[in-house]
């Protein structure tokens, strides 16, 4: 067995007939990673290969492979979690996006941008999250972190 697990309950494909506003059926996939390097790569491969399968918009399979990006990476810079998990639900008009992992977050220190912060390579990833979503939500927990991000398969994100 390899450190890539997952699992699938794929969404009916569409008719091709449907609108792109019609609610879609509801499906899952979940995917367990080690938290390597190739983490992030594998993981975001997994969620467009589950996107597309889904037949979800070019649109949404895009940002859809940004925030689990975004969202693993973070686990890999900050939990110190052995392992990290995505599970990704589609439910009508939206999908919904879970990164856990089973590490504890390292106290940030509070600081507020400053004018060279414009430049920096890194330090913007949740707020492109919340930039992506409908809605976002981290809970922390003792036993570790979920981020649930909520995308909208039609129409711009509110």
């Amino acid at each position: 067995m390899t450190d890539l697990e997952h699992l699938r309950a794929p969404v009916p494909a569409s008719d091709g007939q449907r609108a792109a506003t019609e609610p879609r059926a509801s499906g899952w996939a979940v995917c367990a990673n080690a938290t390597t390097a190739d983490a992030a790569p594998a993981l975001r491969h997994f969620a467009r290969d589950t996107a597309e399968r889904w037949r979800l918009p070019a649109d949404v399979v895009d940002t859809l492979a940004l925030v689990v990006t975004e969202l693993v990476t973070n686990v890999l810079l900050h939990s110190g979690s052995p392992d990290v998990t995505v599970l990704i639900k589609v439910h009508g008009a939206s999908l919904t996006v879970e990164v856990r992992d089973t590490g504890q977050w390292r106290a940030r220190r509070d600081r507020r941008r400053s004018a060279e912060d414009a430049d920096a390579l890194c330090g913007r990833g949740l707020e492109l999250v919340r930039h992506c979503s409908s809605w976002s939500r981290a809970v922390l927990t003792a036993a570790g972190t979920r981020m649930l991000v909520c995308l909208p398969l039609a129409g711009a994100a509110a």
